[in-house]
């Protein structure tokens, strides 16, 4: 991404990280097939086929919203309608998505 990009990318450490801390809110923008297969622990499903930023998590002090998808197309689509919605908080996304978390061999949940 160009230094002038509005949207940020957060690495698979700090993404683990942050969800251990409470410091990450992690949305999963990809399909129902897709979440139920396999999504990591505590995501937000939001499909982008059905995407809502009002139904976003607001963020507190300190935490961010950090979107996902597959392998990183959808969540910047999903972070390009949110700043069109006002979401200026909803702007940091895992581009690697499930496939390198899945590739680092970090856990899934399976189910709805």
């Amino acid at each position: 991404m160009s230094t002038d990009s509005p949207f940020n990318d957060i690495g698979l450490e700090e993404l683990k990280a942050g969800l251990t801390t409470g410091a990450v809110l992690l949305v999963d923008v990809r399909e129902a097939d897709e979440y139920a297969a396999g999504h990591i622990a505590g995501a937000i499903f939001n499909p982008l086929s059905k995407f809502d930023p009002s139904k976003l998590p607001v963020a507190d002090d300190g935490q961010t919203v950090v979107i996902y998808c597959r392998s990183g197309k959808r969540s910047v689509s999903a972070m390009e309608q949110a700043r069109l919605f006002g979401r200026r908080d909803a702007n940091t996304h895992f581009g690697g998505g499930i496939l390198a978390w899945l590739n680092a061999g970090e856990p899934v949940v399976q189910g709805m």
